[in-house]
């Protein structure tokens, strides 16, 4: 460990952390990833470490790009006052802008990390773990919303022995990119929104875990645990720190029938109608063991039409904004092949896929991209995906996006 003195100034409030802050001990005081703010929680961090420090073992690129500007500032004569002002960035470092289109996540990683998270809310540090985990999923969401998709509808439909985790990480991201593209929200509403779906059911990850693998009916207390499971989130939220009235209300609410006008409803009310099309959408593309998981224009008309039958404002923003067939999805092309959505196209019903099994029912072993848009590649309907017998790594599917 090695570790160097940091000035508060050099901090970007409201962004990422390009490196891990701890201690003069070492000690540590926020993840990598995790998002200061203010300056109100910045000096509640000095109050916890007296002084901020990097380790430059472990943050060594930030650090050096940093240093490097402070360099390039110092030749170039630049006023002390502008020198003194520079801020460590996730930009800095070299190659980071973009990073994230060029080079996806690891999923199943962020799979794990997500499960471990929410399964024990009350282990050490929750704020700075649930902020870098909501950081990352947030950030994607804005560079490669595509590939998001993509990425968390295909693990939704694989498996359910990490079911709840998954189910957030997708409700989140699909919410915070309807309320973005379509519904056009601050985006530090949009922000809150992501926050509220990834922490909606989390006084009931483990029990939700289990019942997706629960093959006989329902307990009396898991009846009971269910039901109560939105008030029993929010308590957890608070006892947790969580102060946000909009992100509180909204997981109060996220399983309230709440149709009608979103206009005519509270912000909080807002995003947890939002949050509950999305998390329609979502539970019924996920596999059980006593059923198997929807077809995806299925569970996008579930999400469409309202308790009443009727077209769901919030449900139809989140169709505009996926489309029919939105990535990760499965369909079947006039050419007889069978393909994975990509991405989006420039309509609902035409985007861009790859044939991952040819006419005759084999395999192709490299993804062949096709345009949906040409007569001899329309889409002609959905394949469930328990009927696709391929499996595709979906970091080698995240690059073709």
């Amino acid at each position: 460990m090695n570790l160097v003195p940091l000035s508060i100034d050099s901090i970007q409030l409201g962004k990422p952390l390009p490196f891990v802050l701890r201690n003069a001990q070492g000690v540590l005081l926020a993840h990598k990833g995790f998002v200061i703010r203010n300056r109100e929680e910045l000096q509640q961090l000095l109050a916890r470490g007296v002084a901020l420090y990097v380790d430059t073992d472990e943050s060594g690129e930030s650090h050096r790009a940093y240093l490097n500007a402070l360099q390039q500032m110092l030749i170039s004569e630049k006023p002390l006052g502008q020198i003194a002002s520079a801020q460590m960035s996730a930009d800095a470092t070299p190659g980071a802008r973009g990073q994230a289109g060029r080079f996806p996540p690891d999923w199943p990683e962020l799979q794990a990390q997500a499960t471990a998270l929410l399964r024990s809310p009350q282990g050490p540090d929750f704020s700075g773990r649930f902020f870098a985990l909501h950081s990352e999923i947030a950030r994607q969401t804005q560079q490669a919303p595509d590939a998001t998709v993509l990425a968390l509808i295909y693990l939704s439909g694989q498996e359910a022995h990490q079911y709840s985790a998954t189910h957030a990480m997708l409700v989140a991201c699909v919410c915070m990119i309807t309320a973005r593209e379509v519904l056009r929200w601050p985006e530090a509403r949009v922000q809150v929104l992501g926050q509220a779906a990834l922490s909606m059911n989390i006084a009931m990850t483990e029990l939700q875990d289990q019942l997706a693998q629960q093959a006989h009916p329902l307990s009396t207390a898991q009846i009971e645990a269910v039901e109560t499971h939105a008030a029993r989130s929010e308590a957890l939220l608070r006892q947790l720190g969580v102060a946000d009235a909009a992100w509180l209300e909204a997981v109060r609410c996220h399983h309230h029938r709440l149709g009608g006008p979103l206009a005519q409803k509270s912000e909080g009310q807002q995003m947890a109608r939002l949050i509950q099309r999305a998390d329609v959408f979502g539970a019924r593309l996920a596999p059980r063991v006593t059923r198997w998981p929807m077809a995806v224009t299925a569970a996008m008309q579930a999400s469409y039409y309202d308790e009443e039958r009727q077209v769901d404002e919030a449900g139809a923003a989140l169709v505009k904004a996926l489309g029919v067939y939105p990535p990760g999805a499965f369909v079947r092309l006039a050419s007889q092949e069978t393909a994975i959505v990509l991405r989006r196209g420039s309509t609902a019903t035409t985007p861009r896929v790859a044939v991952v099994v040819n006419r005759d029912g084999i395999a192709t072993g490299e993804p062949i991209r096709r345009d949906t848009a040409l007569a001899q590649w329309k889409i002609t309907g959905p394949v469930a995906h328990r009927e696709v017998r391929v499996q595709i790594p979906v970091a080698r599917l995240a690059v073709m996006v």
